[in-house]
C-alpha cells in the first residue's frame, strides 16, 4: 500500500515525499487502521521493520494542534533512542504545527522544563527522566491521548518495569496503549494483560526476527588473533559504515586504542561517556561523516542509521537476545547489510542457539563447526569426567 492511498493530511505527505517514503512497511501497514482507530495493541515485529514510522506518521495525523498540550507520551528505554524517536517524528510533521520534544537524562531538567513550559504535543521520554519531571515541575499528562512503550522487553532487560507502572498509574484517564516489542517475554505479558484493554495483538515475522535483508557471516577465532581478523576483515569488504560490538566498556576503550592506530574515521560510544559526547558522535554517524563506532550493547537499541551496511559482533553477544538487538541496527527497512560475528569453541553452544532461533542461513568465512554434535560431545565428556572420579573415591575409601 502506498501512503497516498493514505487519508493523510497534505502537509504529512508532503514531508513523506521529501523523505522518499513511498509504500508502508508490513507492520506501518498493518499497524495504521488499529493506530488510527484509537484501539489498544500489542505488536510483535522484527528490528528495523519501521516500529518508529509506523507510531509516528498516525501519532501525527491525530494531533490537535490547536490544544497546546502534550497529546502522545512516548516512553524509550535509551537516551539515544528518544533523539532518533524525535528526530524521526520531526521529519515527519516537518510542515505541521505539531511540536514533538525528548526528554532524557543527562540533559540540564531546566531546559527540558523551560520547553516543556511553552507546550508540547508529542512527549518522548526515558522513564528515569520522566519520573523526575512528574515529582519536580508541573508537568500535566491528563490530555495525553496516546501512550506507547517501545522496545518493551529492553525496558525490562534493563530494570524499567516498576518505573514503566509507575508512570502508567499517572495516566488516569481513558488512553489508547500501544506496546511495541521485538519479544514477548512472561513479564511482559503480564503488563499487557494488567493495562491495555482488549488489546490487538499483530505477530509481524515472530518466526524470524532477523530481517530477510541480513546477511549473518560468521568467522571462528582465537583471542590472540582476533584483532587481525577483524583488521582483515574490514580491509577486505571496506564497509560503508560499520558499527563494533563489545561486551564491556573496558573492552570497547582497549579496541578503540589499537583500531585508531590502524583505520580511519573511527570513534567510541559506551553508557559512561557525557551526553554531549555522546549526542555529538550521534550526530557525526547519522550525517555519515564517522565510518565506524565501537559501541557496547548497551548502546545497541539507540543506534538507528539507515546506513550502516556492517555490524560486526568483535565479542561475541552474551544472549541470541543480544544478537539480535546488536544485527538488528544493520538492513533496516528492507535495505540490506551485514552481520559478521567472531566465536570461538567456548562460543558454540550459544552460536547454536542463536542460527536457531532467528532462523538463520549463516555463512561461514572459515571452516564450519560441528554444532549438531554439540551436546553429544558435551554428554560424552560428562561420561568420561565419572569415569575418572570413581576410581578415586575407592581409592579413597580403601585408604
Amino acid at each position: 500500500m502506498k501512503f497516498t492511498e493514505l487519508n493523510l493530511k497534505p502537509q504529512i505527505l508532503k514531508a513523506l515525499k521529501q523523505l522518499g517514503y513511498r509504500e508502508l512497511t508490513p507492520i506501518q501497514e498493518k499497524t495504521f487502521p488499529y493506530i488510527i482507530a484509537g484501539k489498544d495493541m500489542i505488536a510483535l515485529a522484527e528490528t528495523g521493520s519501521g516500529k518508529t514510522a509506523a507510531c509516528g506518521i498516525p501519532i501525527v495525523q491525530s494531533v490537535d494542534t490547536a490544544k497546546n498540550q502534550i497529546q502522545t507520551l512516548v516512553m524509550v528505554p535509551t537516551r539515544e533512542l528518544a533523539l532518533q524517536y524525535v528526530s524521526a517524528i520531526s521529519d515527519v510533521a516537518k510542515f505541521t504545527h505539531v511540536t514533538p520534544f525528548a526528554v532524557y537524562g543527562g540533559f540540564p531538567i531546566e531546559i527540558q522544563k523551560a520547553k516543556l513550559s511553552h507546550g508540547v504535543n508529542i512527549l518522548i521520554a526515558t522513564p528515569g527522566r520522566l519520573i523526575d519531571l512528574l515529582r519536580n515541575s508541573p508537568l500535566n499528562l491528563s490530555q495525553v491521548q496516546t501512550f506507547i512503550l517501545d522496545e518493551a522487553d529492553e525496558m525490562l532487560n534493563m530494570g524499567f518495569i516498576t518505573d514503566i507502572e509507575f508512570i502508567i498509574s499517572c495516566l488516569i484517564h481513558e488512553h489508547q496503549t500501544l506496546l511495541f516489542s521485538a519479544t514477548m517475554p512472561k513479564e511482559i505479558k503480564h503488563l499487557a494483560k494488567k493495562y491495555l484493554k482488549n488489546p490487538i495483538t499483530l505477530e509481524l515475522n515472530v518466526d524470524q526476527i532477523a530481517p530477510q535483508s541480513l546477511c549473518h557471516q560468521f568467522q571462528q577465532t582465537t583471542g590472540g588473533r582476533k584483532l587481525g581478523s577483524l583488521l582483515q576483515y574490514i580491509k577486505d569488504t571496506k564497509p560503508t559504515q560499520a558499527i563494533i560490538f563489545c561486551n564491556s566498556r573496558r573492552n570497547c576503550e582497549n579496541l578503540f586504542d589499537k583500531l585508531k592506530k590502524e583505520i580511519d574515521s573511527v570513534d567510541i560510544i559506551h553508557g559512561g561517556m557525557e551526553q554531549s559526547r555522546r549526542s555529538s558522535l550521534f550526530n557525526r554517524f547519522k550525517k555519515k561523516q564517522l565510518k565506524t563506532i565501537v559501541a557496547t550493547g548497551i548502546a545497541s537499541r539507540g543506534l538507528d542509521f539507515s546506513h550502516v551496511t556492517h555490524v560486526i559482533n568483535y565479542d561475541f553477544p552474551d544472549s541470541p537476545l543480544a544478537y539480535t538487538h546488536r544485527s538488528g541496527r544493520t538492513a533496516r527497512m528492507g535495505r540490506k547489510g551485514t552481520a559478521v560475528t567472531f566465536f570461538s569453541n567456548h562460543d558454540l553452544h550459544t552460536l547454536k542457539t542463536i542460527i536457531k532461533n532467528n532462523n538463520i542461513d549463516p555463512v561461514w568465512l572459515s571452516a564450519e563447526p560441528q554444532l549438531d554434535n554439540i551436546k553429544k560431545q558435551k554428554n560424552s565428556r560428562r561420561r568420561f569426567n565419572t569415569s575418572r572420579k570413581r576410581p578415586s573415591k575407592k581409592t579413597n575409601r580403601r585408604r
